[in-house]
């Protein structure tokens, strides 16, 4: 969990991915397309990958990937990213961390 927390804080917008997970390719694109830039953990291609996700299942993560963090928080998987962006509130949500600037 301490390392979780402590990536989680290492860039405004930070997704645990894999790198097989259309999911994770989807998300990233669109958060992307806003212009920010994430710091992607592709946890298939880390050697940590394991504790990372028993750490985000932890947190109550189900499916464990595609998983964004937002200004250190925790704003979920496809579906709640998806609810955001179809209400409306992603771009806002991104702003608010600086992660975007427009």
């Amino acid at each position: 969990m301490e390392r979780l927390s402590m990536l989680s804080k290492q860039k405004p917008v930070v997704i645990f991915s894999k790198s097989s997970c259309c999911m994770s390719h989807t998300l990233k694109t669109l958060i992307c397309n806003y212009g920010a830039s994430p710091l992607v953990h592709e946890l298939d291609e880390d050697p940590n990958g394991r504790e990372l996700e028993r750490s985000l299942m932890r947190l109550g993560c189900n499916p464990v990937v595609p998983v964004v963090f937002i200004g250190v928080q925790l704003v979920g998987g496809a579906n709640e990213v998806m609810e955001r962006q179809m209400n409306g509130t992603l771009k806002s949500t991104l702003i608010r961390p600086n992660a975007i600037w427009v």
